[in-house]
């Protein structure tokens, strides 16, 4: 991958360059890549996938993610102008569903968003942590006298899959039956012989989803899938497939992102075992600005597609409407001239103005919960794993990066430790009463006119 400044038919693309996330070698070529483009183009042409412009620097990112010029829909239909959503290339979703409110404009964007919000507040996720604490604890106690585990398959992959399950309003115990689908969704090559099996998952995962949407309109319980079973929205009532969409990205927001951020971050605190025992140390200090760090420089979503609404010229660059634009707030988030050696991990950093949850109105709606779920299983590693060490050859990365820079397997050793409690299944049925009790996956202020009433 390489510039090349050529005399191009369309004289606005005469700065190209060959960029395609997608490719297996661009992780391992990610920081030399963003490197070359931050240098010598960081707004460029590159031909891949159709064709589309690449944001690579943070000021250029930073414009185009607020250019009321920018559009995230996905007119799946064709009712509208045909734009094809934050994916490129386009993702071959199932008929009729869309990526949820990522790919909205307003009004419908804030109309959904603000049905959401209140579920995933800083102050509705913090009545979660109890329930997050006990999910780590179990999931750890499975593995704390053996003195292996695999941090992404026993810990990562879990946590976040029954907290989602939990704030959606679904049983906690079939969170198997969406914990695989999910990821390999994102790390199961397009031409992989596994695509039929992953495929008739998904369809289980899916079926199971649309029950709970029905089951929860005739018989309401507390949670995500209630705030929009029966909603209007521009004056429509939308349908199964539109709620469908919206579900989706709440689970796959909440499933990977987390896992993915997780497994890195341990993985640079076993290579760094002096950083790790200073985070351990001082971790009220700086466990909050290192968990910024983390994101920073991990980005577990890599970047969003968009598509340009109407003739522009933003970050020197003359679009057209309906040109394909990809931001990449990955690369943004190694830019030199807004990150101090934006290329090492400083636990300490501050004022650490990163893209790794998006910019403007589409930002990440569930960056309370993610940034809560990561802290507890950090925490709780260091505490109950203080002198774990991951285990190099055991570590299966994605094949690529370009929806997720995930991890399928990070095993680790560690010094065993006691059990503090029952396992994980005992555990997911406690838990179960306490949501279904105390109403968990309620908004605060109907829990309070709820606990008012007595």
């Amino acid at each position: 991958m390489s510039v090349d400044d050529v005399v191009a038919d369309d004289s606005r693309k005469k700065t190209t360059f060959h960029f395609d996330r997608h490719a297996p070698e661009y992780r391992d070529n990610f920081l030399p890549i963003t490197q070359e483009m931050h240098s010598k183009c960081p707004m460029a042409w590159s031909e891949t996938h159709g064709g589309h412009w690449v944001a690579a620097g943070s000021n250029e990112v930073f414009e185009l993610a607020r250019c009321p010029e920018v559009s995230n829909d996905h007119d799946i239909h064709g009712k509208r102008r045909g734009y094809k959503g934050i994916n490129i290339p386009t993702a071959q979703r199932a008929s009729g569903v869309r990526g949820g409110i990522l790919e909205m404009d307003e009004p419908e964007h804030r109309e959904f968003r603000s049905l959401l919000n209140p579920y995933l507040s800083p102050a509705a996720v913090n009545r979660w942590i109890p329930f997050i604490d006990e999910v780590v604890r179990a999931s750890i106690d499975e593995k704390i006298e053996s003195g292996h585990i695999d941090f992404v398959d026993e810990l990562a992959n879990i946590v976040p899959a029954v907290l989602t399950l939990g704030m959606l309003g679904i049983p906690l115990a079939k969170w198997t039956i969406y914990n695989e689908p999910v990821h390999a969704a994102v790390y199961t090559p397009p031409d992989s012989p596994d695509i039929p099996r992953i495929a008739e998952l998904h369809r289980a995962m899916g079926l199971d989803l649309l029950t709970n949407l029905f089951e929860i309109r005739e018989n309401p319980r507390p949670g995500l899938i209630n705030a929009i079973a029966d909603v209007e929205v521009l004056g429509e009532k939308p349908d199964e497939m539109e709620l469908l969409g919206i579900l989706s990205l709440l689970i796959g927001g909440g499933f990977d992102t987390t896992t993915a951020l997780t497994a890195h971050s341990l993985e640079w605190l076993s290579q760094n075992p002096d950083q790790r025992a200073m985070l351990s140390a001082e971790r009220d200090a700086i466990l909050d600005s290192a968990t910024e760090e983390f994101l920073r420089f991990f980005a577990p979503a890599p970047g969003d597609g968009r598509t340009v609404s109407a003739d522009c010229e933003y970050a020197g660059a003359e679009f057209k409407e309906g040109d394909r634009l990809w931001l990449s707030w990955a690369m943004a988030n190694r830019d030199g001239s807004l990150f101090p050696e934006p290329n090492s991990i400083d636990l300490e950093r501050t004022g650490n103005r990163h893209f790794s949850f998006g910019l403007g109105i589409h930002r990440c709606i569930g960056s309370n919960v993610a940034r809560t779920v990561f802290k507890r299983m950090l925490l709780a590693v260091l505490d109950r794993m203080p002198d774990y060490t991951c285990d190099p050859e055991g570590t299966v990365h994605y094949d690529t990066i370009g929806v997720i820079q995930g991890m399928r397997h990070l095993p680790a050793t560690f010094t065993p430790g006691p059990r503090l409690g029952p396992g994980l299944d005992e555990t997911l049925a406690a838990l179960q009463k306490q949501c279904d009790e105390e109403r968990l996956a309620e908004p605060l202020a109907l829990a309070r006119k709820a606990a008012e009433r007595g």
